[in-house]
């Protein structure tokens, strides 16, 4: 266990080293930098000016001098100043992946159990009236824009019922946070839920097909220890995959929600940095990004041993 910990650690930084070189390449072949910006809301900014910035924040430099010097204080901890908040990198970036892990851990949780106990029920009953409608759930679920979902959503909760906020973080209390946070979890949680129930509805169908389970029935094991031990057990093994690399996804992916309930998270720092030719900013949160699925395909790897003893970490 600790070689395969430290082979996956390795690779893990090796990824992240690769994926910073490409990122910052490409932020820096956009057209434009930030000195551009601000000779166009400057127009009596002079061109001796302009050159004389460029020097100082080291924009005159090639390309790979440049990402040189990142690394360099990036392995220090110093990830740079944010150009857009006129901030450090890491007070811009931790309160936006505070409230993404609020936002992400909610709803995947509610999509991880909701999908499981629909989609068990549609295996148990294939081709029935139940398997029917949820499959038809599922595949609207998979449909349906992220952007008219929370539209939807807003509409009928904050708008007519006038039950739920439709925007922003609240005031700080824990109960305020959490009525604010109700709609955009759950316009989380329906997103993805529907893939998720037509992979579990999949593998479980086989699942309860296989030999050792018409065994344990044979044996007159009951249907809850069939299905739950001897069925869902082995038949998470791919949908365990699915759902880490879309917790993965969430992490940064989560742009349209947050803009739409107007929530400050690492999807919309992220864009607002890219827009913003904020280098730093946006490459450190796309590097926390790329981490993250890192963190969730070691998960995945790790929970296929609990899921079934014969697979083993070598």
């Amino acid at each position: 266990m600790a070689r395969f910990l430290l082979l996956r650690t390795v690779q893990a930084l090796l990824v992240l080293l690769v994926m910073s070189f490409v990122i910052y390449g490409l932020i820096g072949l956009m057209p434009g930098d930030p000195i551009d910006l601000m000779m166009a809301s400057n127009p009596g900014m002079t061109p001796e000016a302009a050159a004389r910035l460029r020097a100082i924040y080291g924009l005159d430099q090639p390309l790979l001098l440049r990402y040189a010097r990142w690394l360099w204080d990036a392995l220090r901890g110093d990830l740079g100043f944010s150009r857009v908040h006129a901030r450090p990198v890491l007070q811009v970036l931790l309160p936006a992946l505070w409230q993404t892990c609020k936002l992400m851990l909610g709803g995947f949780t509610i999509a991880v159990l909701l999908s499981m106990l629909l989609g068990v029920l549609a295996a148990l009953r294939p081709g029935d009236w139940i398997d029917g409608a949820i499959s038809t759930v599922a595949l609207a679920g998979v449909s349906v824009p992220v952007f008219w979902l929370a539209l939807v959503l807003i509409l009928v909760f904050a708008v007519n019922l006038h039950a739920l906020p439709a925007s922003g973080v609240g005031d700080g209390t824990w109960a305020d946070t959490f009525w604010h946070m109700v709609l955009p979890v759950t316009t989380l949680a329906l997103s993805i839920i529907g893939q998720f129930v037509r992979y579990v509805r999949a593998a479980m169908v086989d699942a309860l097909r296989m030999d050792h389970v018409r065994t344990a029935r044979a044996k007159g094991a009951g249907e809850g220890r069939i299905v739950l031990i001897h069925a869902l057990r082995p038949a998470l093994i791919p949908v365990v995959t699915v759902m880490a690399l879309s917790f993965g996804g969430l992490f940064g992916g989560a742009l349209i929600t947050e803009t739409m309930f107007a929530q400050p998270g690492m999807g919309k720092m992220i864009y607002d940095a890219i827009l913003g030719n904020d280098y730093n900013l946006a490459l450190s949160g796309l590097l926390f990004a790329t981490l993250v699925t890192l963190l969730s395909n070691l998960a995945a790897d790790l929970a296929y041993g609990w899921l079934d003893p014969r697979i083993s970490v070598g």
